[in-house]
């Protein structure tokens, strides 16, 4: 069953520029068109409410999992992009009552760091710990839970592979392909967030103000990003590998995915538990079910299915035609998640001023 939730709160700027105002509107449209989609019918004593920014397509692939191992519990999805759940928590936390929610699973692992800093968090030892290739939090506030890799992307039927960039330095700065390039905002995109991040980290605010130069279309959304690769309005675009192999599966093989010479950006998403004190519905050892659920063998496989890598080391079938996940990471741009937490601003203030100045 299929519910929308609306949430008509206002979400205030704190800067200002074009891309923050067109990202407030987007903050207007999404939160009044969140998606809720429901599991099971049980009981409110036995309601678990998840954020998460995983794509619908992902949560169909774990829903009938998790109605198959916890039949009497009322497991509540509610879904939106990085930015947009941020957002909601911040507005409910500085309402000073409860989070909406009993489990946050969104795509920037910082908001991990900072959740736990608030001490709106619940730990716990999982016993899948010593399987996880990817760190967690040693007093077990968080857990990596899924991976996603940003990439760039092209359309075959439009391009020829050898005549476009080939890593995330020449899709800044080679200047024939100005205005025919893509990516998400970071503003609202969670793992474009990362990507920035890493790319400054890697070439310093110069990276920000080529984007600038290069004219890059901001899409609000992968099915916008998909659209300009298959409209040829778009010649290459910075893209999560997901979306094009979901695109691959779903029956168009002319998206192809190039792994950046410079290294793809690898983006371990995390799990967190919201403790009883701040959560929606005090049920924390419930929601630890469901979180070891989701980082068992058969939670990582609904995962996989949903065209994302295992965070397992036991795991070692990579997403529909994607490679696996170790060949990636050994060409691959760390992310300094404590850089992503504590320059947030700075970075989109910097990403805003880069974008207004190219125009």
């Amino acid at each position: 069953m299929f519910h929308v939730r609306y949430n008509c709160a206002a979400i205030q700027p704190r800067q200002k520029g074009v891309i923050m105002k067109r990202t407030i509107c987007l903050f207007v449209i999404f939160v009044f068109a969140i998606s809720v989609i429901f599991a099971g019918g049980a009981a409110d004593r036995n309601k678990i409410v998840i954020y998460t920014s995983m794509y619908n397509d992902v949560i169909d692939a774990v829903r009938s999992g998790l109605k198959a191992q916890f039949p009497t519990y009322n497991i509540e999805f509610v879904q939106g992009g990085t930015g947009i759940i941020q957002a909601k928590v911040a507005e409910e936390m500085s309402s000073g009552g409860r989070l909406g929610c009993d489990i946050l699973m969104v795509a920037e692992p910082a908001y991990s760091l900072e959740l736990k800093e608030k001490g709106v968090l619940h730990s716990f030892k999982s016993a899948h710990a010593s399987a996880l290739a990817f760190d967690y939090d040693p007093e077990g506030y968080w857990y990596p839970v899924r991976v996603s890799n940003m990439v760039l992307a092209f359309n075959s039927s439009r391009n020829a592979r050898n005549n476009l960039p080939s890593s995330f330095a020449g899709f800044a700065n080679e200047t024939r392909f100005r205005g025919l390039v893509s990516m998400r905002n970071p503003l609202v995109s969670g793992t474009t967030m990362a990507a920035i991040t890493a790319l400054r980290d890697k070439y310093g605010y110069e990276y920000l103000e080529a984007i600038g130069r290069q004219r890059v279309m901001i899409d609000y959304g992968a099915e916008q990003t998909l659209n300009r690769l298959n409209t040829g309005d778009s010649r290459i675009a910075m893209v999560l590998e997901e979306s094009i192999l979901q695109a691959r599966q779903g029956g168009n093989p002319n998206l192809e995915v190039i792994y950046p010479t410079d290294g793809t950006i690898v983006i371990p998403s995390n799990i967190m538990i919201i403790n009883d004190h701040n959560s929606a519905n005090k049920n924390s050892s419930k929601a630890v079910q469901v979180a070891e659920w989701f980082l068992s063998m058969e939670g990582q496989k609904a995962i996989v299915e949903g065209w994302m890598h295992s965070v397992r080391n036991d795991f070692t079938h990579p997403p529909y035609d994607s490679k696996p996940i170790e060949e990636i990471l050994a060409n691959s741009i760390p992310v300094v998640w404590e850089n992503v937490f504590r320059e947030k601003q700075e970075i989109h203030r910097k990403f805003d001023e880069a974008i207004a100045g190219g125009r």
